[in-house]
């Protein structure tokens, strides 16, 4: 009958192999982050944004002046620390965060509107493609006759 080795037969342990990841394995937390918020009905929220797959995300900026050049210098923000923004996104399934986007299109004002004269006049509607009577002898027009008389068709 065949023997099975046991452990002490291997003979002494073999340190593990030093992984050799091209990635680090978390990055440090970024500590103070501004993070753009909105006015809510009980204070601000923070802004939420989508990835350009469609996925969820935080945004946070390590600097006012990256958050302005991004989003423009009337951009209200609050600072926060980044456990804090995951600790308030994570109640809504939100588990990624991107700081200091750079696929953004750069900050664009809104043209100003030009003051105008008065507003043009509407046109006139035309009047509906159908007649505002049935045909007559029509099973619609019996119908629409009977009610206009007040009696059951």
């Amino acid at each position: 009958m065949p023997r099975t080795p046991l452990a002490d037969d291997r003979g002494p342990a073999q340190p593990a192999p030093e992984p050799t990841d091209a990635e680090p394995a978390e990055p440090a937390p970024a500590g103070r982050l501004c993070v753009p918020v909105r006015p809510g009905a009980h204070g601000v929220t923070t802004r939420l944004y989508r990835t350009p797959v469609g996925a969820r995300t935080a945004v946070a900026f390590t600097s006012p002046e990256r958050l302005r050049a991004t989003l423009g210098g009337d951009q209200p923000w609050i600072p926060l620390s980044e456990p804090a923004l995951r600790a308030l996104t994570r109640p809504l399934g939100i588990r990624a965060l991107t700081v200091d986007p750079v696929l953004t299109a750069p900050f664009t004002p809104a043209p100003t509107p030009t003051p105008a004269g008065p507003a043009p006049a509407p046109e006139a509607v035309p009047g509906p493609p159908y007649p505002a009577r049935p045909r007559p002898g029509t099973p619609c027009a019996r119908r629409f006759d009977a009610a206009a008389r007040g009696t059951a068709a």
